[in-house]
């Protein structure tokens, strides 16, 4: 993307920038505020910039990129595009096509990547070509094609694995992440990205919400139990730094290896740190917790996802259903029970 530079003429937003030729070019915007002056300008000069047969697709991903900025999405589309954009980047966008996706699916399953983390990599493409339409950079959108989604983990702790898991866990910052996992059912996300000033002691409660416009999926707000209560005291007499999980006075971005090495000394089946707030809902509905509260919990908006998922945990799942298939009188069954009664024989 060539330098440019934003400016006001009599009340106006412009956008000032120098041609190849040597030309200084200005362009009065239609924005009303500076952000939707900057907007606008990008999407100007990436116009411009645009070869004859198009915009590429590493101009769009770069431009989406800086669109997403800070949010998570930004993060994810930037670590994407060191495997989206050798196979991708040097095509206009609609050059795309569907064996194309298929070329690049085969070539990620060949170097041992899952369906899922495919299916991820080339949505972040599709969102980005959705965006560049949508924002007129682009006059049609493409089909993406992505492998199918594949079929739900069902890997869920028992309680004596969970016990194993939490004393294998022998650096502080990783117990406490899966204490927090566990007790809030928050994502690894979540729980990482959690400060003090969202855990509230004295009224034993915690926010996993970053704030009221940050990313809210899966982000309640949760009380904190006599479990977590005791780890959250020790780890606030400890704490340096702003975060609830830190290590060397540091957030942590992950804990993925201390908690692939806990499972290993635990000696259990393989599970992943998602798999934690899984096992807190299925414990929920085991206890007979209602759906709508364990939706709450877990920070669904719809709670048909929380019964499609936790509904059969509970105690009482279909068991109105077996009953109204009850058949014949008690005394019918509990002749079943014993041997037929003898036929008469008389004449």
């Amino acid at each position: 993307m060539r330098d440019f530079r934003l400016g006001r003429l009599k009340g106006r937003h412009v956008v000032i920038w120098t041609d190849d030729d040597g030309k200084r070019r200005r362009y009065r915007l239609e924005a009303h505020t500076a952000r939707e002056a900057e907007r606008e300008a990008r999407d100007l000069i990436l116009r411009l910039d645009a070869p004859p047969a198009g915009m590429t697709v590493a101009q769009v991903w770069d431009a989406y990129r800086i669109e997403m900025g800070d949010r998570r999405q930004g993060a994810k589309v930037a670590q994407a595009g060191g495997v989206v954009l050798p196979h991708f980047g040097h095509l206009s966008v609609g050059q795309i096509t569907v064996a194309d996706c298929r070329g690049y699916t085969a070539r990620r399953r060949s170097a041992g990547r899952k369906d899922g983390t495919i299916r991820s990599e080339l949505g972040c493409l599709r969102s980005a070509i959705l965006w560049a339409q949508k924002t007129r950079l682009i006059y049609s959108a493409p089909p993406i094609e992505m492998p199918p989604t594949p079929a739900p983990r069902d890997r869920y702790l028992s309680r004596e694995e969970v016990d194993e898991l939490l004393a294998a866990a022998i650096d502080p910052h990783i117990r406490l992440a899966m204490l927090l996992m566990l007790t809030t059912a928050g994502r690894s996300g979540a729980v990482l990205e959690l400060t003090w000033g969202r855990v509230d002691l004295a009224n034993r409660t915690i926010k996993l919400a970053t704030n009221d416009l940050g990313p809210r999926k899966g982000r309640a707000t949760e009380p904190i139990n006599d479990t977590l209560m005791a780890a959250l005291q020790d780890a606030r007499q400890a704490a340096v730094s702003e975060y609830v999980v830190e290590w060397g006075g540091r957030r942590v971005g992950s804990i993925k290896t201390g908690f692939n090495a806990a499972v290993a000394r635990a000696g259990i089946a393989h599970c992943t740190p998602h798999d934690l707030r899984r096992t807190a809902g299925r414990f929920m509905a085991e206890a007979g917790v209602p759906i709508e509260e364990i939706a709450e919990y877990l920070g669904h908006t719809n709670p048909n996802i929380t019964r499609s998922t936790y509904a059969r945990f509970s105690p009482g799942h279909l068991r109105r259903a077996a009953g109204s298939l009850e058949f014949g009188t008690p005394k019918l069954v509990q002749r079943t029970r014993g041997q037929s009664p003898k036929p008469n024989l008389s004449i």
